[in-house]
């Protein structure tokens, strides 16, 4: 269960001797606390590394790993950056760098920022799918004080306005297009004054706070599409770049990286609650850089281990668990492709020889598919450097497990559990545990945090007794993002000073100290890894002239874990259709919000209204449960 508040993965083990000191741990935990309460605490070794994310990098990955392979970004020419001349390991064909080079243009980025007029402090926002800019923003914006903010590439103009203006964002970075998304054009005809601003100038009352756009272009359609759409302020990232380090700005760059502090918010991610309103987790070095670490040694990561990192970078999935869990232990990362394509995933596992592979549920289903395709075709498709990697999102199908394993080789998935604002991995299992333990629990709690599962008292129930998991450490988001009220809804402290996060979720913990997610105390639903916000796309609908009452719920669903279903009260006199209910939000929204499923009150036999309480509110467990017999008949689903 994966998405900006939610993860269920599969990964690999501890390091030896850290797994020896979990186990110790744990029997240390069931010798002290009672065995019938749902609580623990993880082991306190290793030690928390207490550096920013620049310094840990100086001082631990480029000094031990610097003529190492870093970054491979299949589909992006060698000097796609421009600047001198590059090693580029020696690749013709495409952008390949070890640590020092990779090192050399993120140290050239943070310069050309800092002559941009990129502050400490200032919020830089990214549109992009997986690329190296991407991966140079994430290094160069920590190491000079200012903010990633991490935007959805499917987001429709009025969604990316509203996140934009809800953390002041005063810096975009951003393709021309991805898809159908054509993002300067939706820019410049949504905030006139982006066109006929100078650059660094940008003035527009949609977007009083941003003053610089930037454009990232590797394909070299940059020009054409500035050009026919006359963006005076867009600025082409390669002219960003300062390649001299004996400049001004070098000099600052370095006060600057020595002046940080690890609790400085370095990334923001969006996410949603009940509100449906955008919350900006706020996530520090601390909180990022352990959880890197953490993460990597569960995976058993060294340098000598290369990484497909599938899942986008907008997400915690694809920013933490795979560029920072790889980076901090000397890993390359592999880029495939900007966005999800079966056939450059599979050409980049057997060419790169890839050792782990992340995904969520739907991109491994498409791997699977492209692999037997290949096969059946007489093609040998070899996988066998595969060995690790993270299935993430809804939970993972056991046949599905296995398929993987028997398939591709990835005989060392574990499975884990998190969510954006626990930075995000809390539990995991461990290589050696029982399978069913594997597939069936989200492992024990990770080193340095506590957890335990509550009732709605916040008393901790028995073992073996459903609850609410609350979770409490060093994980810990700073906050919501200039958002206290929503912040203290989901973070108390009690009285010994201990601050938990309350993650909505319903657990049940065995006498080991092993998590099962049994349920969603919110109605959050999760689509191939992305959660979706009923109450938003319940606005988008009741938007429409012939909709009076909507109401979202999850649909179990093969291939995406789960998809919107809508139920729907028509305006008397009106006879809206299934199609125009899905229209109503894929026209407004990121279109995988539109509803899968549709289904009209007083219609296939169910209730002329919704059920609701005495309060007024719409009972969705009771909507689930009209929905499953017409879901089995197929009724309701849209053409």
């Amino acid at each position: 269960m994966i998405s900006s508040r939610r993860l269920s993965l599969r990964s690999r083990t501890v390091v030896h001797g850290v797994q020896t000191s979990i186990r110790s741990t744990y029997r240390e935990l069931l010798q002290t606390r009672p065995l019938n309460l749902s609580a623990v605490e993880g082991s306190v070794e290793p030690p928390l590394d207490e550096r920013t994310l620049p310094a840990y990098f100086s001082q631990e990955t480029l000094a031990k790993h610097s003529t190492r392979p870093a970054l491979v970004c299949r589909q992006e020419r060698p000097r796609a950056h421009a600047g001198p001349p590059s090693r580029n390991m020696g690749i013709q064909t495409h952008l390949a760098w070890d640590f020092e080079e990779f090192d050399r243009h993120i140290k050239a980025l943070a310069r050309g920022l800092l002559e941009m007029g990129v502050n400490s402090g200032d919020r830089v926002a990214v549109i992009m799918g997986n690329n190296s800019s991407y991966a140079l923003l994430q290094w160069a914006c920590a190491s000079i004080g200012a903010i990633l903010v991490t935007i959805n590439p499917a987001y429709r103009i009025n969604e990316l306005i509203e996140t934009l203006n809800a953390v002041g964002v005063k810096h975009l970075v951003c393709v021309p297009r991805i898809r159908s998304s054509a993002y300067l054009d939706m820019l410049s005809k949504a905030a006139p004054g982006l066109p006929n601003s100078r650059p660094g100038e940008i003035c527009d009352p949609r977007l009083p706070e941003l003053r610089n756009l930037v454009v990232v272009d590797n394909k070299d359609e940059f020009r054409t599409e500035v050009d026919r759409l006359d963006i005076k302020s867009a600025v082409d990232w390669r002219e960003i770049m300062a390649w001299r380090d004996n400049s001004q700005e070098e000099k600052r760059r370095r006060v600057l990286e020595s002046s940080l502090n690890k609790d400085d918010v370095i990334n923001l991610q969006f996410t949603s609650g009940t509100t449906g309103s955008p919350k900006a987790v706020s996530l520090t070095h601390h909180n990022l850089l352990n959880n890197g670490i953490s993460v990597g040694r569960c995976m058993k990561l060294t340098n000598t281990d290369i990484l497909c990192n599938v899942p986008p970078l907008f997400h915690c999935f694809g920013l933490v668990l795979g560029n920072l869990a790889a980076w901090t232990h000397g890993a390359c990362i592999v880029y495939p492709s900007p966005m999800f394509d079966p056939s450059a995933i599979v050409d980049a596992v057997i060419q790169e020889h890839c050792t782990a592979l992340h995904g969520v549920p739907t991109h491994f289903l498409g791997v699977l598919s492209e692999v037997d395709r290949r096969r059946s075709e007489g093609e040998r498709v070899d996988l066998r450097h595969l060995r690790t990697g993270i299935a993430a999102g809804s939970s993972i199908p056991i046949d599905l497990m296995r398929r993987l394993i028997e398939k591709m080789n990835l005989r060392e998935l574990t499975n884990a559990y998190g969510m954006t604002e626990t930075s995000p991995v809390s539990f995991q299992t461990v290589t050696d545990d029982p399978i069913h333990k594997r597939v069936e629990t989200v492992g024990r709690v990770q080193p340095h945090v506590k957890a335990k599962v509550v009732d709605s008292n916040g008393d901790v129930v028995p073992v073996n007794t459903p609850g609410q998991l609350i979770v409490s450490g060093y994980l810990l988001q700073k906050g919501y993002w200039n958002d206290e009220a929503q912040t203290s809804a989901v973070m108390q402290r009690e009285a010994d000073g201990t601050v938990w996060m309350y993650t909505g979720d319903e657990a049940i913990m065995d006498e080991e100290g092993y998590l099962r997610i049994v349920g969603r105390i919110k109605d959050i639903i999760i689509r191939g890894g992305e959660n979706l916000f009923p109450v938003q796309i319940e606005n988008a609908l009741t938007a429409h002239p012939g909709i009076r009452e909507a109401a979202a719920i999850a649909v179990p669903d093969q291939r995406y874990g789960e998809v919107v279903g809508a139920w729907i009260v028509r305006e008397p006199g009106t006879a809206v259709s299934q199609a125009e209910v899905r229209r109503a939000v894929a026209d407004t929204m990121n279109p995988q919000n539109a509803p899968t499923w549709v289904w009209f009150t007083g219609e296939d036999g169910v209730a002329n209204e919704l059920p609701k309480t005495a309060s007024g509110k719409v009972q969705k467990h009771i909507l689930r449960k009209w929905s499953q017999p017409l879901v089995q008949r197929k009724t309701g689903r849209v053409p």
